[in-house]
């Protein structure tokens, strides 16, 4: 049999092998782990392309443990509960025991769960900061120290790589849509955004609007923290006790807070919709878990849970058996959900 020329690493023994680059890290963790067919299929690949994996380095770079720890700001926010369930689902699928961590929106606490992940010697961990109030010094330390890749919320230049979503191309995608289908919208979103995502969102609506010739406008909610629904709730109160919004269609910067307009919307008798007796649409961004039950369901653009989740696993997974420590991003642009809200 002729040969083909060695191959370097797991990650190309996966590509030419024709195998997902975890299933074959599961196998090479435990062998026992994957299915028959599929550690058959293997072990006549090792034997085709004569490769054998440098378990000696793997072991040393996870040191000795397959724990994978994952720490999310907020997990009883559904949308932070749906992307930790897919990232952990692929961290077993990869051979890793996952351990799922919540800052509750506190920077401090962030800090303690990070100190404790250092305790039990992680292979690496999968982090989604709080972004603007965390404590950029500490995750910097930490990242230096364990393999770390970061998802959701970039901080700039920490950690082996950042997967997240292109923020910048939700708004632009639904404000086109919005102004293809009706009113131009106006941008609702906090006063002081919890998360740096939110300023991208804003850019992303403000550069549709040049580009379409609309002018574009602005209204911000006061608060700060977790709380988006209630926020966004009071915020639009107090924008139709001071006359309304100044379109009658609404962006919000996230889902959160468009379910709190659409309650605000109920609680003052104003109808939401495409339908003929509706004054109002309204629209969000992030295709939250609930969003296609609300009244009326949601117009919003959906992240691509699984992919983000999928690629933050496999870029773990391919630095801590590599070694390798330069900084990757990788954005997914996410698509539109038309739902009877706009």
């Amino acid at each position: 049999m002729i040969k083909t020329s060695k191959i370097k690493n797991m990650e190309e023994f996966a590509s030419v092998s024709g195998l997902s680059r975890p299933t074959v890290s599961k196998y090479f963790n435990d062998a026992e782990s994957v299915r028959a067919s599929t550690r058959t299929r293997i072990e006549q690949a090792l034997e085709e392309y004569d490769y054998r994996p440098n378990i000696y380095a793997i072991n040393q770079n996870r040191k000795l443990t397959k724990n994978v720890g994952i720490l999310v700001p907020y997990l009883s926010d559904p949308f932070f509960a749906e992307i930790a369930r897919n990232v952990e689902q692929r961290c077993i699928d990869a051979g890793f025991r996952p351990t799922l961590y919540s800052a509750h929106g506190d920077p401090s606490l962030e800090v303690e769960i990070l100190d404790s992940l250092r305790s039990f010697k992680p292979a690496g961990v999968l982090m989604a900061p709080l972004g603007r109030s965390s404590i950029r010094g500490e995750i910097e330390k930490f990242c230096d120290e364990v393999p770390t890749v970061l998802f959701d919320s970039n901080i700039p230049d920490l950690g082996l790589a950042f997967v997240g979503s292109n923020n910048t191309q939700f708004s632009m995608l639904m404000a086109e849509y919005l102004c293809r289908t009706g009113e131009p919208p106006c941008f609702f979103e906090m006063q002081t955004p919890s998360n740096p995502n939110a300023n991208k969102r804003r850019q992303g609506y403000l550069d549709a609007m040049l580009k379409l010739g609309h002018q574009p406008k602005v209204i911000k909610a006061e608060g700060d923290g977790w709380a988006f629904e209630e926020i966004g709730r009071r915020g639009a109160h107090e924008v139709f006790k001071s006359g309304g919004f100044p379109s009658k269609t609404i962006l919000c910067s996230n889902d959160r807070l468009a379910i709190g307009v659409l309650t605000a919307c109920w609680e003052e008798g104003i109808r939401v919709g495409l339908d003929p007796e509706a004054s109002i649409r309204v629209a969000g961004q992030d295709d939250h878990p609930l969003a296609r039950y609300t009244c009326p369901p949601l117009t919003t653009i959906a992240q691509e849970y699984e992919a983000i989740s999928s690629y933050a696993v496999e870029m773990l997974t391919k630095a801590v058996e590599s070694g390798e420590k330069d900084h990757e991003s990788k954005l997914f642009e996410g698509k539109l959900v038309m739902r009877d809200s706009a």
